[in-house]
Formats: structure tokens, sequence, C-alpha cells
């Protein structure tokens, strides 16, 4: 009889987790993705939807398109994981699985910060991004306050190149001099994770573009576009917020261990408490040898779900071989006029992650541009 792999979550991990999955075994074999939203949108396309550079239907795809490379798609809310009967279910139904791989993601929850309306943008969320950058080009002059109220959230740099993006669009408008743009954390730096060489290099990138960076503000609430922080009140005009991400409530109640609210797994492996189950991407918390967790970013979950997929067709089939997530990744840092800084290395190095922070270069934004273009390509053929 064949198995019956069952893959929560239609992001990186996900996709990437059912396509090769999809690919190593035979047809006897069911790979379903099951996915409550029923389309793809990478989150880097937001930053670009926020100055008016592209929309979001170019980067928008159907997840059913990946039903013509073999992997049943399921639209579908997860409401419940039952470990011990090897049952998901969802508001379409019960699945059995023998196989499961949960790539659920993290999801922003600005109901965490007190005060919070729609006067205040959800920097990740699509919908409030298209809903103010209408508002982010009418701008004469004015203050705009990119603020990470909170943590963990995913793609740590994206805030700092929200704001540096902001700067490139009004010095191309003519505006600059009009704007004061702001950037806040909740942290002591800005990219904790990657050490307090590699923050003074982007400290040092919003300071040349005369884009304020204050650290360690912790807030106390939001009063339409202001936030009342512990050390004082920061009025703005236009408020760009990062609230904390935790997981989908299904998570806690899964019966899987937890570190914290987040998923436990191997950090080599992505193998749960549960034999026969992984889990990738944002909803795992992985410790680094510093103590801080892998950070969440698109890259890992899919190196992540390779990995897992390796692990699931060899067992399958008794044969093949797979290589352990070792924890090496990279992101990008869009600083304006086209060009782009990285940061990469790894992030599983002993005492600290190695990690370095290219200068910008119009090459570095070439390759953030074919991310995008040759994942969609990859996965959706288009």
């Amino acid at each position: 009889m064949g198995k019956r792999i069952v893959i929560l979550g239609g992001g990186f991990g996900g996709i990437t987790a059912a396509l090769a999955l999809r690919q190593a075994l035979g047809p006897e074999h069911a790979v379903t993705l099951v996915d409550r939203r029923g389309e793809f949108l990478m989150g880097l396309r937001k930053l670009w939807m926020l100055v008016g550079r592209a929309t979001r239907r170019e980067g928008t795809r159907p997840l059913e398109a990946l039903a013509g490379r073999g992997v049943q798609v399921r639209r579908a809310a997860v409401r419940a994981i039952d470990v011990r009967a090897r049952t998901v279910t969802t508001d379409e139904g019960a699945l059995p699985f023998d196989y499961l791989v949960v790539a659920l993601g993290a999801e922003p929850r600005p109901d965490l910060i007190p005060g919070w309306s729609p006067a205040a943008c959800n920097l990740y969320d699509a919908d409030d991004v298209e809903r103010i950058a209408p508002r982010i080009r009418g701008l004469r002059e004015g203050r705009v306050h990119v603020a990470v109220l909170g943590v963990p959230y995913k793609c740590p740099p994206a805030p700092y190149e929200a704001a540096l993006l902001l700067d490139d669009l009004f010095r191309r408008r003519g505006l600059r001099d009009g704007m004061e743009i702001q950037t806040s954390t909740v942290q002591p730096m800005s990219l904790p994770v990657a050490g307090p060489a590699a923050c003074a290099q982007v400290e040092g990138q919003l300071a040349r573009q005369g884009v304020g960076f204050a650290p360690n503000r912790r807030p106390l609430r939001l009063e339409g576009t202001a936030v009342v922080y512990d050390s004082g009140r920061v009025e703005a005009d236009v408020l760009l917020a990062v609230p904390p991400h935790r997981p989908p409530a299904v998570v806690a109640d899964s019966g899987l261990a937890l570190r914290g609210e987040w998923i436990q797994v191997d950090p080599g492996t992505l193998r749960t408490s549960v034999d026969g189950i992984f889990a990738v991407g944002d909803v795992v918390d992985i410790p680094l040898a510093t103590g801080m967790a892998l950070p969440k970013a698109g890259v890992f979950a899919e190196q992540q779900a390779q990995v897992v997929a390796g692990q699931i067709a060899a067992e399958i089939a008794g044969t093949g071989s797979w290589a352990p997530f070792a924890g090496e990744g990279y992101c990008f840092i869009e600083v304006g006029g086209e060009q782009a800084a990285m940061v990469r290395g790894n992030f599983y190095a002993s005492p600290a992650p190695q990690l370095e922070v290219t200068p910008p270069s119009a090459e570095a934004y070439r390759q953030k541009v074919e991310f995008e273009r040759e994942r969609l390509r990859r996965w959706f053929g288009s």
C-alpha cells in the first residue's frame, strides 16, 4: 500500500517539501498539501508594493497549480493535529497520515499590542500594505515611523529595508528634505543574532541615509499612529509597525514537544518528538550556540524541507541518502538605488554564528529579484 504524506502550510517549506516528495516517490504514494489561503505570495514583495515598485498580483500564484505536478491540494484551515490517531482535522474534513510535515509558519499578532487600530499598518500583512501604499506615495512631508514592537518576527532585516526603500522613494521624488524616517526596536541592536559587527554595518547604512535608529524601545501602547514607549512618546504621520509573531493556535494542542510556544525539533533532521512527524520553517524554534533562535526566514524553511523530503523518501523507498540541515543561509537587505547587501554565513557555528554583511551592490539586488522569479518559475511554472 502507498503511504500518505500530509503537509500543512503552503509557504516556502510546504511547497518545497510537497514538490520534492512528489518527484521522489511513485504515484502509489499520496502527497497532500493543506493551506487555508489558496495562494502564495513571497514576503519580500510587500516592500516593493509599499513603495509602488511592483504589484501584488504579479507575485501571487494559486496553490492549485501544484496539482498539475501531482500534489493533492486542499484549501482548508487546520483545526487539530491528533498525533496518536495520526489524523489532521480541517474545516473540510479529516486527513489520516503516515508522515506529517508541519509547515504552518508564524502569524503576526497585532492583538498583542495594546491600542492597535487601523491607524497603524502591519508591515507583514499584504492587505495592510496595499491599504497604506497610496498614503505613502501621497506624502509630501511628514514623519514615518518603522517600529519593531515585539519579537520574534519573520525576516529580521525587513523593517530596516522598508525604511531604506522609503528613503530612496522620497529622494527620487525630491521630497527627502521634508521627510523624517525613524526606526525603532525592542531589541538591543538591529539584528542581534548577526552579532555586533553586522549590526554596526546595518545601523551605519541607516545613519548614512539619515534614517534614525532607536534600540531598546519597549512599547506600552499605540495611540493612533503614535507609539507610547516606556521611555516616551513618538508621534508619526505614518506608522509601519511589526507586531510579535506567534505560531498558529493549533500548535499548542498538537501533542508535539514545544520550546516555549514553538515546535521543538532536532536541528539537523527537523524531526519532532513523535515518529514520522517533522516540522520546518517559521513554526519551529531552533536554539543557536548563543542561546538565540535561528531567524525565521524562507531560505531556511526551503532547505529544511529538502532535508525532510529526503528522509521521508529514503524511509519509504528503503534507499537513498540525505544530508542534515547545516544552518547555513543568507538574506538580502535592499538599500535603494537598485542595490542590496547580503547577510550570509553559518548560523549553527559555535560559539556564535559566523556571518558577514556584504557591501551593497547591484549584483546582490539582481540576485534578490531573481530569488523570487526563479522560485515562482520552478514551483509554479511561471
